[in-house]
């Protein structure tokens, strides 16, 4: 028989199962109608462990039996970061139209490498990220690409921070100055990339010019300095950075200007004008980052990288190969995200984020970041009115730090784990100045007044 004309049975793992697709279509049609989102809590490990006994077999299981399981012990033992009661770390709430496209792009399989493979994915989101570069306030031939999250967009930038370093001084030991409250991810980075960190000392927990240059006049050698990661949105606190000073020490003295605004970049889409005033100076970043997983209501996993002149970034992180020539001998205008962070492979994370952006509108975008920052307006109001309860700091963003007084640190984390218990709210701890306090953020549009009383109350 001809080799070309044999019968081949076809693999059922690649044959359209209407059964199963109408079974994960359900799930999915009933999870997106959820009002709330349940805030669900961990399961012990032996308890999940028995639960998965056994299924990675040479047979394979039932579809809709391993949908079952799925839906009534595993997805039941994560907590939904997408609760208006979740309150703790950093919270998602993605938008319906984001979460449908997202399944959109994984049933077309789509990725986002190169413009040669994805052309039309590329267009769509390089228009999303015009969008954060316009909100930052970059110039228009600023540009990136979407990668995992914020700690792969800060570790992308600072490669390229340090290579621009090396290249301008001619030595390969450099170092990038950093504020007390930098993310841990920038700490993490300089060390992977081998480059030091010089730590400005902060007054009030907020990186400011007068700071670092009075800490590049102190140092024996500051020359070797070639880079400032400034934090736009502290995780634990929610505080901006002095963006415009610290950019004018930048310019003046040449050195990189790098701005995480993984959690509060967000912001700059506020009506208020105070809120948008303290990111004066974005505009000025050679790299920025804002994560739309996170107040962007964008789906896991986005973190959008932006560099004032991408062709800086290109120079570093673009892969060559004798495979890889064919993505890179098209006309200038061709655009690969693969050239702009540490990855090759990447899945179209962005058009998620796009397609959300272009159905709903940024006015709506707007609303849902300023019903963030005015619940933490709220809730500081009602701290101030419990004898019980003060403030630590004034709210920064939609971060709110307050402590119940007497309390130690042991009842704080037993508060904590009551409040999950009993799904009242996720609230998990965190230090200030050495002080185990409360902390509260908000995101999720959903979380009510009514919300935050009931977690106030349990305190009394």
């Amino acid at each position: 028989m001809d080799r070309g004309t044999a019968y081949k049975p076809k693999n059922p793992m690649f044959v359209y199962d209407a059964a199963m697709a109408e079974a994960v279509f359900r799930y999915c049609r009933d999870r997106l109608s959820l009002d709330p989102v349940p805030l669900d809590h961990p399961v012990p490990k032996a308890v999940l462990e028995a639960a998965v006994a056994g299924l990675v077999n040479p047979g394979g299981n039932d579809a809709t039996e391993i949908l079952s399981l799925f839906t009534k012990q595993i997805v039941t033992s994560v907590i939904s970061c997408d609760s208006p009661r979740f309150l703790a770390f950093v919270p998602a709430a993605p938008t319906k139209a984001s979460l449908l496209f997202d399944m959109v792009v994984s049933a077309s399989s789509l990725q986002g490498t190169s413009w040669l493979e994805a052309s039309g994915a590329v267009v769509a989101e390089n228009q999303a990220l015009r969008f954060l570069a316009d909100i930052a306030g970059m110039p228009e031939g600023a540009g990136g690409c979407f990668v995992s999250g914020g700690s792969a967009a800060n570790l992308s930038a600072l490669v390229v921070a340090r290579e621009r370093g090396r290249a301008r001084l001619g030595r390969p030991n450099v170092r990038v100055a950093v504020g007390q409250q930098a993310h841990s991810s920038v700490g993490k980075a300089l060390h992977v990339i081998g480059t030091s960190a010089l730590t400005v000392p902060t007054a009030g927990h907020r990186l400011t010019g007068e700071a670092l240059e009075t800490a590049l006049e102190a140092d024996p050698d500051p020359t070797d300095v070639v880079a400032v990661v400034a934090t736009a949105g502290t995780t634990n606190a929610g505080i901006v950075d002095d963006l415009a000073g610290l950019a004018e020490v930048c310019r003046r003295r040449g050195l990189w200007f790098h701005i995480d605004a993984a959690y509060g970049g967000a912001a700059l889409l506020s009506k208020s004008g105070e809120v948008r005033a303290a990111f004066r100076g974005s505009g000025q970043a050679d790299s920025f980052v804002v994560d739309p997983h996170k107040w962007l209501f964008a789906p896991f996993d986005c973190a959008g990288l932006l560099y004032r002149e991408p062709a800086l970034a290109k120079a570093v992180h673009a892969q060559h190969a004798s495979y890889l020539d064919p993505i890179h001998t098209g006309a200038d205008e061709e655009w690969n995200p693969s050239d702009y962070a540490f990855h090759l492979t990447r899945r179209a994370r962005g058009l998620a984020l796009w397609y959300s952006l272009v159905v709903n509108g940024t006015d709506a975008y707007s609303d849902a970041v300023d019903a963030a920052l005015s619940m933490a307006g709220v809730t500081a109001r009602l701290i101030a009115e419990a004898p019980q309860l003060e403030l630590v700091r004034d709210p920064g963003l939609s971060v709110v730090l307050f402590r119940r007084k007497g309390w130690e640190t042991g009842d704080y984390y037993n508060w904590s784990a009551k409040l999950l218990d009993d799904q009242v709210a996720f609230v998990t701890p965190t230090k200030w100045e050495g002080e185990t306090v409360a902390r509260l953020i908000f995101l999720h549009p959903g979380t009510t007044e009514e919300i935050v009383r009931e977690v106030l109350a349990t305190m009394a």
